[in-house]
């Protein structure tokens, strides 16, 4: 069984023209080889989305119509990405959604794709996981373990800082197994991640609320720590009921 320190991982991180994999195209790929110790190769280039690009998506990530045009169209550019990535572990933050959008830019040009095989680390999960930064996005978790600020919401800048932060957050284990059975179970959070009541605990949010949000399609994490607060509550009106004694006149 080897090391965490022994393996290769590729931190990998998509810029698209919205969060649509159905839908929306992709407009930047970028992939780092790394180690824990050091990065090995990269990969990086804008694609030509073939649509216009909503200004929404571009005061996000900043790549405009401009700088996409005449960049490779994804059909082009996809064997090349899939080879370097090959059968390596994938580390991303919110991986699901990338590897998705890419496996459905890959069906829509037709282009043999099996990312959805590979191992995959999610470092959202491993972040709700280690419970001490403020919040899980990058940009809170890059300022918590004071990782220098590469600029701009781009992929490249987005792997550098993923990469490091994974580096944080992998202190626990010494082997992928250790990572695997830790995530291998839904996630406990604190606070709300989103929504209008985003950053709030969830031990302050109205009841109503968690009764609406845990029939939605969030992820598993979000939905257990929705439905395990509002069965606390439940527990606590019964116990309530049980030991006060005018409860029944």
């Amino acid at each position: 069984m080897p090391r965490l320190q022994e393996m290769k991982f590729i931190c990998l991180d998509v810029e698209a023209t919205g969060l649509d994999c159905s839908q929306d195209r992709i407009l930047e790929m970028a992939a780092v080889r790394f180690t824990l110790s050091q990065i090995e190769d990269e990969f990086e280039s804008l694609v030509d989305p073939e649509r216009e690009i909503p200004k929404e998506s571009i005061k996000i990530h900043n790549i405009s119509q401009e700088m996409v045009s005449g960049k490779p169209k994804i059909g082009n550019l996809l064997p090349e990405f899939l080879a370097f990535v090959g059968q390596d572990i994938i580390v991303g933050h919110g991986i699901d959604f990338d590897i998705g959008i890419i496996m459905q830019e890959a069906k829509r040009v037709s282009c043999p794709c099996s990312l959805d095989k590979n191992t995959t680390i999610d470092t959202l999960r491993l972040a709700r996981l280690y419970g001490q930064s403020p919040a899980n996005s990058l940009a809170v978790l890059r300022q918590h373990f004071n990782i220098t600020d590469e600029g701009a919401h781009r992929a490249r800048s987005d792997v550098i800082v993923n990469v490091q932060v994974f580096r944080h957050l992998v202190r626990p284990f010494k082997t992928l197994e250790e990572i695997q059975r830790s995530l291998a179970k839904p996630i406990l959070m604190k606070t709300m991640p989103l929504g209008k009541h985003k950053g709030r605990y969830f031990s302050d949010m109205p009841i109503e609320y968690l009764l609406w949000a845990a029939r939605q399609k969030f992820d598993n994490d979000l939905l257990f720590s929705l439905r395990s607060e509002i069965q606390r509550r439940k527990k606590r009106a019964s116990f309530q009921d049980v030991t006060n004694p005018f409860h029944s006149l």
